[in-house]
């Protein structure tokens, strides 16, 4: 079902990408709409991963690495890959206090995970497997590449809505259609677009969030410790733990397993994520790993301070290592 709204989603965006197209150039600007697209489209299955690994300054790592922590990530990864059928993952790490983790790649073949060092420190060895199990899941799905198109295409119809608004565009090639009823249309194309665009990006995102859950639990083996790891991550991710390549690069938020944007990332329209006190209440149904539930931890119960560390490359204290 979640694949099926996800197809019906992306072909509503594309349609909608071409109508805005031929309201502001009729036939003619519906047909170079949808080559731009293809264009893009194109460009994004090729270089996505690249670009957004090199936008975060994602370096590669194995299990030679010289540091336990990275190591055992390194290796954890490589063997769920092999236990859900996958083929090794280019591992990468992020240097940034924020403990968060995405996957990108246009397919299995080509993918790439990454894991901040923030989300290193915070975790313990069970729970990380469960954040990247939840990875290896968006891989095995396909998302990565959804999600990539689904970004690109949002991007360029709100850069057409851009262009309808100060052009006053109208899909009269006549030149019928102007004054201002044009600027009107026009105007209502550069409100409506980005925001219809945005509600289906979200909602892609947010589907796609509930099954990566799912099959990573099956992955990694353990649903409670992938819950304790959302909890954990929402908790630094709300209280000033910032990661600033993501604020520069808001169109790369829903990669993340946590939105790493400002706000409190509540499960509505506008959300790139469920809420996560949803997300943990569906891993505990699943049944397996079931455990009484904690109370929702929070910076003072896990050992450290309320204020992020003024060094850039200061990290949260780590709760112990892993065993």
């Amino acid at each position: 079902m979640n694949h099926f709204k996800t197809y019906m989603l992306l072909a509503g965006m594309t349609a909608l990408f071409a109508g805005v197209g031929y309201l502001i150039g009729g036939p003619t600007g519906m047909a170079i709409a949808l080559v731009l697209a293809l264009a893009m489209n194109a460009f994004s299955y090729w270089n996505a991963d690249k670009i957004v690994l090199r936008t975060y300054g994602a370096q590669e790592v194995d299990e030679s690495h010289p540091e336990p922590l990275i190591r055992h990530y390194a290796g954890d990864v490589a063997e769920m890959a092999q236990k859900a059928g996958l083929p090794r993952p280019r591992i990468t790490i992020i240097d940034s206090d924020q403990p968060n983790a995405f996957a990108t790649g246009r397919d299995p073949d080509h993918a790439a995970v990454a894991a901040t060092t923030g989300l290193l420190r915070l975790l313990t060895r069970d729970e990380i497997r469960g954040v990247m199990a939840h990875e290896l899941a968006h891989v095995k799905n396909r998302d990565t590449l959804v999600m990539t198109v689904t970004a690109t295409i949002a991007g360029a119809i709100s850069a057409l809505a851009n262009f309808a608004f100060f052009f006053g565009g109208s899909r009269d090639e006549e030149g019928n259609g102007g004054g201002i009823g044009g600027m009107i249309g026009a105007i209502a194309i550069a409100i409506l677009a980005p925001i219809a665009a945005m509600l289906v990006q979200m909602a892609i995102s947010r589907a796609r969030e509930y099954e990566a859950d799912r099959i990573g639990a099956e992955i990694g083996g353990d649903p409670a410790a992938l819950a304790r790891a959302l909890e954990k991550i929402e908790v630094y991710a709300r209280s000033g733990y910032e990661n600033h390549a993501a604020e520069r690069n808001p169109a790369t938020a829903h990669m993340f397993i946590i939105n790493p944007l400002s706000g409190k990332g509540a499960d509505n329209l506008f959300s790139t994520h469920p809420a996560t006190h949803n997300r943990v209440e569906a891993l505990m149904r699943l049944g397996v790993g079931q455990q009484a539930r904690r109370p929702a931890p929070t910076l003072k119960s896990l050992g450290v301070p309320s204020v992020p560390p003024s060094s850039p490359r200061g990290g949260a204290s780590s709760p112990g290592p892993w065993g």
